[in-house]
Order: structure tokens, then sequence, then C-alpha cells
């Protein structure tokens, strides 16, 4: 079936299988290696000029630039705040829990971006956990599955959806409606809420990586340096101070100076009255007080929620899958000189390792514990590839701009909804309106947009066209309707089954551009309209429920958790298939089946 395509499309194939492997086996970020696998095409003659660059031009990939002002308008005016507020309460079952989390946090990734709703939703979930008396490993997995099945309920829910709806409209001319997944992604979402429900014993009971880190007494020295010491004058490296057996001199307080001192620098002089902190082993830590008379301080050094003004600010990150830090340890990189920050200590599956810090071989998933430097931001955004800081989003105040941006959201839903004016038109009026209406400055709008993302959107709309123009995607269908003959749902199934697994370890975007021209093709050559195989494409390319790995949204919730892989796979299988059929049941009775004209 195979054997008499032409070189362009033997080179697309091996490109593709290349890209592939990549993405799967190796930490090179998903946007070179599509951009690579475009310049393939380009330079070995499969893609013209226009064809590798037209993903830049796409409108879809404009839109979701667009939106990205949007949600920076909603995030910055505290709309997801105040629904948490009053959305969640205190319900009384778990079940009711459940419920009450799952549904608020679809509605709201059906319209924002669902990695957004998580990462704001994550530290706020393991407060309510607690008030609940749960553990957080119990309400996070749920809380990812909700913002995937939320986020296909509308065409701006999710990346997939932008780019399938996008090549539609650039193949058929005809746009979809911005609520075409909606009746199917909810009818979805109901019976994922009630698997997750029926299933919760499938969800493991994990310690909270950060309940090591509840009290910094545990694992903090403060020692003073008494008027008479006898190394008064003397700096901190001719001491040994910054290098002892056991741990790390993480911030120095002088007498006389407000001002602390963090990292302590080798030149730094030791003065009557000065206060060290120390993070490590304890006992090791406490021969330091005997071996240069120091003694133990009247007050015990800050916790994470205590920390006076003036402190060194410490905070809690995840280290990301793909992190430069894993393999790797703090005593023998740059990153706390580089980024002004100290690591006092390392939580790996809720527990805190008892060794030095710096010492500590990093491990994706393991949970650190960071000190910055007082009155200077941590630009968590440049961290973002490394860390993933799950207690830095502020709450910030509802005000009448929170009124304004929902209202600014609302009505750029209805214009698109009702056909007043195509998406790209509506977000561009609603972005502009959060700019005049000050819900975000420009310098938040710009810093929300994600190029990384809106890169590998682009390279996936060319992507697909090389799949189509070299007929690879012709020969894809016919082999499936070879296999699955020419039942139409049977056909619809086995596409959804194959994406729906490929997704668990590819980006659910990168998956849907490479299906599209498959699906598309595949209902052409059965004779049927392509609309309904595209809406159960675009629900199976973000069901992806049983890898950590399967969604970004699972990566954020995968460390503070505590999780393991195996917990993702004990209730994703399941969940796979539930959703599978119940998106190729509710999409034949939306979207019945119907011959092409």
């Amino acid at each position: 079936m195979f054997l008499d395509l032409g070189i362009d499309a033997w080179i697309t194939i091996a490109t593709v299988v290349a890209m592939f492997c990549i993405l799967l086996f190796t930490k090179l970020r998903s946007d070179l290696v599509f951009l690579g696998a475009i310049a393939i095409l380009y330079v070995t003659g499969v893609l013209t000029a226009g064809e590798a660059f037209s993903g830049f031009s796409a409108t879809s990939v404009v839109t979701i630039g667009v939106l990205f002002v949007v949600v920076a308008g909603l995030t910055y005016t505290g709309v997801l705040q105040w629904m948490v507020k009053n959305l969640l309460g205190m319900p009384g079952s778990y079940a009711k829990a459940i419920m009450r989390l799952m549904l608020p946090v679809a509605m709201l990734s059906s319209f924002l971006s669902n990695t957004t709703v998580v990462v704001l939703f994550v530290r706020i979930v393991k407060m309510w956990a607690k008030k609940l008396g749960v553990s957080p490993s119990k309400l996070l997995i749920p809380l990812s599955y909700a913002s995937g099945m939320g986020g296909v309920c509308t065409l701006i829910g999710t990346p997939p959806n932008m780019i399938i709806s996008g090549l539609y409209a650039d193949k058929t001319g005809v746009a979809m409606n911005v609520l075409a997944t909606t009746l199917p992604g909810l009818f979805c979402l109901a019976v994922g809420v009630l698997s997750v429900i029926a299933f919760q014993k499938l969800l493991p009971n994990r310690k909270a990586p950060e309940a090591a880190f509840e009290s910094t007494g545990e694992y903090t020295v403060e020692l003073l340096v008494p008027s008479d010491n006898q190394h008064i004058g003397n700096s901190v490296g001719s001491l040994g101070l910054n290098k002892v057996r056991g741990g790390s001199l993480i911030e120095l307080r002088h007498f006389d100076d407000e001002k602390v001192t963090s990292p302590v620098p080798d030149d730094e002089p030791i003065m009557g009255g000065d206060r060290l902190v120390y993070s490590g082993q304890i006992d090791e830590l406490l021969e330091i007080k005997k071996s240069h008379g120091f003694v133990s301080a009247d007050h015990p050094v800050f916790s994470i929620g205590e920390a006076g003004e003036g402190h060194c600010q410490l905070r809690t990150a995840y280290v990301a899958f793909g992190s430069r830090l894993i393999g790797t340890t703090m005593g023998r990189n740059s990153f706390e000189r580089d980024n002004a920050l100290t690591l006092v200590a390392v939580s790996r599956s809720g527990h805190r390792i008892e060794e030095s810090p710096r010492n500590v071989v990093i491990k994706a998933g393991d949970t650190l514990l960071l000190e910055g430097q007082p009155h200077r931001e941590i630009d968590t955004a440049a961290l973002s590839a490394d860390l993933c800081f799950f207690d830095s989003a502020d709450v910030p105040n509802i005000s009448a701009k929170t009124l304004l941006s929902t209202a600014v959201m609302i009505a750029m839903v209805v214009l698109s909804a009702l056909g007043v004016m195509p998406l790209l038109q509506s977000a561009f009026v609603a972005a502009a309106a959060m700019l005049l209406l000050r819900c975000c400055t420009p310098d938040q709008a710009m810093k929300s947009i994600d190029w990384d993302i809106l890169m590998v959107f682009a390279a996936s709309v060319v992507l697909g066209v090389a799949i189509q123009k070299t007929g690879i995607a012709e020969r894809m269908a016919m082999s499936i309707l070879d296999v699955c003959g020419t039942s139409p749902i049977v056909v619809m199934t086995a596409v959804c089954f194959v994406a729906t697994f490929v997704t668990e370890f590819i980006s659910n975007t990168a998956a849907g551009a490479m299906f599209f021209p498959i699906m598309y093709e595949a209902a052409e050559k059965l004779g049927y309209e392509p609309y309904p195989f595209l809406i159960a494409l675009m629900i199976s390319v973000s069901s992806s429920f049983a890898t950590p790995i399967g969604s970004p949204t699972h990566m954020l919730v995968y460390a503070p958790g505590g999780y393991r892989f195996s917990d993702f796979v004990r209730i994703g299988l399941p969940m796979n298939i539930i959703i599978l059929a119940a998106n190729i049941f509710i999409v034949n009775i939306v979207y019945p089946l119907t011959p092409s004209l």
C-alpha cells in the first residue's frame, strides 16, 4: 500500500517518525523538535517556502496568540479566585467534593487555557484538601482530568480544538462554531466525573511533598555569634562556615544591619551579635556550636508562612520533567548563583531527604524549598523550564475590574457563538478591551503569551500540510479502511483509539495535527462528511489520562500530589476506555453521520 509512495512522502514519514521518537525518548523542547522537522521538509524540497511558513500566518495560530492576552486580563483581575471562593465551599462527602471541584474547573477550562487554570488551582486545592481532611492526592488528579475534559467543550478551551478547527476551515472554507464541541464535551465530562467518583479507590492516598516543609524548625538551625567570640573579624570563608558537614549556610544577618545577606560570600566578616542560618542535618549542624563557640538563637528561623519583613523569602517548587537540574546536585552546578537562590531542603514523595540538600542528586518530581533574596522578585517565568513554583500565585484583590474582565470574556464568546463576528475578530476586540480597561498592563499581556506553544501550533499546521500534500494521509486512511472495512463508526473508533493512546506520549496539539489529515481523508473515502469525525477526534486527542506526561496539566499536579507514575496508569487506563466509548456514542447522536454531496 505504501511502497509506491514518492521520495517526498518517505522523507516526510522518516521525519515524522524521528520527531515522534525524539519527543518520546528525549528531553528536547517540543517547539525545537517541530521547527527542526519543518526545516528538514523545507531543505529537502518537500515543502515550498510559502508552505513551510504558512503556519505562522494561519488564523488558528494568530487567534491563540490573541487569546493569551484575554487570559491575562482574567488572571490579573482575580476572576478565577473569585469563582473558587464562591463555588468550592465545604461539601459533606468526597463525592460532593469531586463534583464541586471538577465542574467549576471544567467550566473555566472551556474558555481559558487549562494549564493556566490548573496552575492557579493547585495551591487552592491543596489548602482546600487540608480543610476537608483529605490527602491532596485524592483531589489533584481529578483537578487535572477536569481541566482536560472541560477544555474540549469549546473550540477555544484547548489547543487541539483550535488546530483541528483551523485546519478544517482552511480545507473547506467553513468555520466551525465556537460551541461545536459543547454537547459532546459536556456528556463526556459528566461520564468522566461519575467515573472518577466510582473509581475513587483507585486514586492514591499520598502524603503531600511539602508536608516535609511545614515546620522549618525541623531542618534549620539559627546560631548567634556571642560578642566575645574569638572569631569576630574573620571572614566566613577563612572560618569554613560556608562549607560545613551536613548542611550549608543560607543566610547571615549582622546585628546592626537589617539587611539579610544571602547567598553569603566567603569574604563576609563575622561580628558579634550576627545570626547565622544553616540548613541540613540538625545533629551535624549543631557541632558548629561547639567548634566555633556559637550559641543557639533565642528565636528560631522563620517558617514558610511566617517570613517577616526583611527576611529572605522561602518558596516551594517542583522539578519539571525535562529540567536541566535532573541528575545534578546544587553543589556542582551554578543554578543558585545564577538565580540568586539558595536550596534549603529537598523532599521526595512527601519526605525530606536526610542529607545535605546541596549534595542531593535531583530527580524529576522532587520538591525543592528555595530561599530568595529579600525585596527581589523570583522570575518564575524564566525558571519555568526547570521548576514549577506552585506557591507563587498571589491572590489578586476582587474589584470592579473582575466584573469588567468577566463581561469582556462573555461578550467575546457570545459574539463568536452567534456568528456576529469570527472568533479571531472577537478575540482581538476582547484583547483590546482588556488593555483599555486596564485589566492587565501591556507588559503583563506580552509576558502572558506563550511563544513556545505558538511555535508548536504553527509547526503543527505545516506538518499537516506535508502529510496531506505527499499523499500519506490518503494512504493511511485507505489502510484503515482496508482493516476496518467500510463501517464509518468502526473507522471513527479505530482512529480515535490510536489517537487517544498516541497522545499519552506526545502533546495533544501534535497528535491533533498528525491525525487531522488521516481522519479527514478516511471520512472522505467513506463518502461521509468529515465534520462529526473531526469532533470525535478533538475529544480523543485531549483524552490522555494514563501517564503523567500525557498532558501538561498532569505534570503540574504530579509533584504537588506526591504521585508515582503508576498512580496515573491505574486510574487512567479505564478512564481512557470509558471516555472513548462515551465520545463515539454521543458524537454519533449529536452529529449523525451524513453522506457527502
